[in-house]
C-alpha cells in the first residue's frame, strides 16, 4: 500500500484545519499518525523524540492498515453499544483512512451514505470498499443482526430498541 506524500497528508491537515466536518480534530488526528516525525514536529511536544513518535504513531500498531481493521472492529462494536460521539469520530478516522489508502472512491461513497443508526452505513460502506467483512467482527450471531439491521437504517431490534435507536 502506497501512502499520500507527507506534503499531501499536511496539505489534507491544513484543509480540515478550517472545515466543519472536522471540528473535534479527529480527522486531524487521524491523518498526523501518517506523518513522520520531521512532518509532525508542529503537532507534538516540543520535546517528543523520533523513538516514542513512533511508539505513540498507529496506536502501537504495525501500521495503517493493522490499525485501520483494529479500528474498524472498535467502530462496530460503539455502534452496537449505541455511543453517538464514539461512532462519530470512528466515522471520521476511517474516512480519512481510506483517503490514506488512496481510496477515493470509498470516501465519496461514505460521504454519501446516510449516517443513522450512529453510522453503521458509513462502516458498512467503509468495510465493504476495502473488502474487510464485518461479518467476521461482530461477535455473536445477536450482535451480527443487530449491526446488519442498522446498517439498513434500521432499529438493532426488530421489536424496538430501548436505547434510542429507532427510526
Amino acid at each position: 500500500m502506497i501512502l499520500p506524500t507527507q506534503e499531501e497528508i499536511l496539505h489534507r491537515i491544513d484543509q480540515h484545519a478550517t472545515a466543519r466536518e472536522d471540528m473535534f480534530g479527529f480527522r486531524r488526528e487521524l491523518l498526523i499518525n501518517a506523518l513522520d516525525i520531521d512532518h509532525a514536529r508542529p503537532f507534538l511536544q516540543p520535546d517528543t523524540t523520533a523513538p516514542q513518535w513512533n511508539r505513540h504513531r498507529w496506536d502501537s500498531h504495525d501500521g495503517p492498515e493493522e490499525y485501520g481493521r483494529n479500528y474498524l472492529w472498535f467502530a462496530v462494536h460503539k455502534i452496537l453499544d449505541h455511543r453517538s460521539g464514539s461512532a462519530g469520530r470512528a466515522v471520521d478516522k476511517l474516512t480519512e483512512l481510506a483517503w490514506l489508502f488512496g481510496r477515493d472512491d470509498v470516501v465519496t461513497a461514505m460521504n454519501s451514505a446516510a449516517y443513522p443508526m450512529y453510522g453503521a452505513p458509513k462502516i458498512t460502506v467503509f468495510a465493504d470498499g476495502l473488502g474487510w467483512p464485518l461479518h467476521s467482527l461482530a461477535q455473536g450471531p445477536g450482535w451480527r443482526d443487530a449491526f446488519i439491521r442498522m446498517a439498513a437504517g434500521l432499529p438493532c431490534s426488530p421489536d424496538g430498541c430501548v436505547w434510542g435507536c429507532e427510526e
